[in-house]
């Protein structure tokens, strides 16, 4: 029971760390969410929330491996009772108070409810109760000598997965956006279930005075500036995976989803959730990225949730030329976790994804996208990429281990060699003593 348990709690932390590591904006983004809830975004400093995200996944990765391989037995039993009972009643309180309807202890991976977190959270808590009342019963998978390498090896892994993953893009996106999704799919409905009811509100401002309209209401006078905008749920239904993707065009307010998502040439969309906050070291090559789409006849959108200023400033100071649109700043997040980020669509489908990090460079766009690699959908399975993070982890972890079985049995061999050379010398001593007696 014990050694059940102990195996259910490392591979749950394990799993859970893991889909945090590799996305850790989206962790943060659901930090960001529960300060907001509970009015406390004002006391945190902005960088804190993507701070929290790594150190939090790290922590709950490195505990499962420690307890899967018995590394410092009493100490992380202690981590896993302590954790899990504060955890238990703040999740009780969650599911009570539903200040965000999903949790995030399992990333975008796998999504529960309040309630079904805190039932997880009791049932594991029981399991750290019977691994702590008895952690020597938990067998060693390493010697206690050597524990420490696999130790440092875990934190490292993970740190460098995260970071990784935050200067590229995540390695897995369970999101609905991921490469090879086609978004108009995503936004259906299957025939009989019942629709959900959104409604889009859009904050504009005129001489001074911001005023809410909805897209039924939205006033034709241009001297209204978009300012921001919101989705909110108005009625339960299903909920498709792609139910907020909508585009507006700035300045003129015209809805451009459909002419986006129905073009069956390729299309550039620049996603910055937010101007203010954009990394602009790489605006050359984004601003050389939009003139050869000028060139070959691809369409070019900036989808932002920035307000007017903001897009002004960024025209001004950036010297960008292609066409803006509006989108909620939610949905930007969930498309690409890079601020900004492109993507390469073709058709509603989602053929590339890029950071501001690694955008194609002039040898990759060097010729029309029909005849390049970069304009072919990318393929790459979740499998082969599953395979290859858990070889990452493995192959290195099976050296160490066995490179601290191969030196334990070093140190075993050279031990029984020693007391055998003792036990010959005592034996040929007793011998000669034997032999003067005679």
């Amino acid at each position: 029971m014990v050694n059940a348990c102990r195996i259910l709690l490392a591979v749950t932390f394990i799993f859970s760390g893991l889909v945090k590591l590799v996305d850790p904006h989206g962790t943060q983004y659901k930090i960001e969410d529960y300060l907001q809830a509970f009015g406390m975004d004002g006391w945190v400093p902005s960088f804190m929330p993507l701070w929290i995200s790594v150190l939090m996944s790290v922590f709950e990765f490195c505990i499962g491996v420690y307890m899967f391989f018995g590394i410092r037995r009493r100490m992380t039993s202690w981590f896993y009772l302590l954790f899990l009972s504060v955890m238990a009643p703040l999740t009780l309180y969650l599911a009570m108070a539903n200040p965000v309807s999903d949790c995030g202890c399992f990333g975008d991976a796998v999504e529960l409810t309040n309630w079904q977190t805190f039932g997880k959270n009791v049932v594991l808590l029981m399991m750290a109760v019977i691994v702590f009342r008895y952690p020597r019963m938990m067998p060693r998978f390493v010697s206690e000598r050597n524990q420490w390498t696999i130790s440092l090896y875990s934190i490292f892994f993970g740190l460098i997965l995260s970071g990784f993953c935050l200067y590229y893009l995540p390695v897995f996106d369970f999101r609905p956006y991921h490469i090879g999704a086609n978004i108009p799919e995503g936004m259906q409905v299957p025939e009989g279930a019942e629709e959900p009811e959104y409604r889009t509100t859009f904050i504009l401002e005129k001489n001074g005075t911001k005023k809410e309209f909805t897209v039924e209401d939205y006033p034709e006078d241009t001297a209204w500036h978009f300012v921001d905008s919101k989705t909110e749920l108005v009625k339960e239904g299903y909920v498709p995976p792609v139910h907020d993707f909508s585009v507006t065009t700035w300045p003129e307010g015209e809805d451009e989803t459909e002419s986006i998502l129905t073009d069956s040439g390729y299309t550039f969309l620049l996603v910055a959730p937010y101007l203010e906050q954009a990394d602009d070291s790489n605006i050359d090559r984004i601003n050389e990225i939009y003139d050869y789409c000028q060139e070959h006849g691809y369409s070019f959108y900036c989808l932002t949730a920035s307000g007017d200023e903001a897009i002004r400033r960024w025209q001004d100071l950036e010297g960008a030329d292609y066409p803006f649109g509006n989108t909620d700043g939610i949905t930007l997040k969930t498309i690409v976790r890079s601020n900004p980020g492109l993507i390469l669509l073709k058709g509603g489908t989602v053929y590339n994804k890029w950071s501001h990090n690694n955008l194609p460079d002039e040898d990759e766009l060097d010729k029309p996208l029909e005849e390049s690699k970069t304009g072919a959908l990318q393929t790459d399975s979740r499998t082969m990429k599953t395979l290859r993070v858990v070889l990452w982890f493995l192959v290195p972890l099976f050296l160490l281990t066995s490179a601290d079985r191969i030196w334990m049995g070093s140190k075993m061999y050279k031990r029984m060699k020693h007391k055998n050379r003792i036990n010959n010398l005592l034996k040929t001593k007793k011998h000669e003593k034997e032999n003067r007696s005679r």
